[in-house]
């Protein structure tokens, strides 16, 4: 049941952030072959090095051709309903922060497997979750996100508080990881709706 979860987790991840890896490339007019390379780097990315760095190899799209599946599927449903859908930038922000929220938890989850601390297992999600975008911005020439004001590794941070938090009350896995995700989601949304932001270090 644990690894049919992580697994589902995992996908779901994986086209959420494809998705909106191919809509940030929709923005930038790539054509179709840039396109899917933009959804594989956004969606394999955080977690081909969060695997690096734990030793878990081959890095887990090696071992599975499902993941390249799903990965060329929701880059394929982003360009087919895109006229559909029309505003780019706030798809792409639901499906990055939807993106975000399940990767987090997969990185944390992947952490546990390993017997790390807390600490390192919030990390790991944090990286998981931010990574892909990180690589995806650079390679459209744009500041990645995650070196913004805007809050968004911070989401992933407080997210994985939470889900330790509910780990010590000992509640069950499941809702556990769906509050850590909406935590995550709602974080980044709220904080674009309202344009929240850490302190500046900078004067006006």
């Amino acid at each position: 049941m644990k690894d049919e979860l992580f697994r589902l987790i995992d996908i779901l991840g994986i086209l959420a952030f494809s998705i909106a890896g191919a809509f940030a490339a929709m923005q930038k007019r790539l054509d179709i072959f840039g396109i899917l390379i933009i959804a594989f780097i956004t969606a394999m990315g955080g977690g081909t090095l969060r695997d690096l760095l734990i030793g878990d190899l081959p890095v887990s799209w090696l071992r599975s051709p499902v993941y390249s599946i799903f990965i060329v599927a929701g880059a394929f449903l982003a360009m087919v309903f895109h006229n559909v859908i029309g505003n780019f930038q706030k798809t792409l922000l639901v499906f990055d922060s939807l993106g975000l929220g399940f990767f987090t938890v997969a990185g944390i989850q992947k952490g546990i497997a390993f017997g790390f601390h807390p600490g390192i297992c919030i990390a790991l999600g944090t990286l998981t979750g931010c990574f892909g975008g990180v690589i995806r911005d650079i390679s459209l020439n744009n500041i990645p996100l995650i070196f913004q004001k805007e809050i968004y590794a911070t989401a992933c941070i407080v997210g994985g508080f939470i889900y330790f938090l509910m780990d010590g009350l000992h509640l069950h896995r499941v809702p556990a990881d769906i509050i850590c995700i909406a935590v995550i989601f709602v974080i980044r949304m709220l904080a674009v709706r309202y344009k929240l932001s850490l302190p500046s270090i900078y004067k006006k």
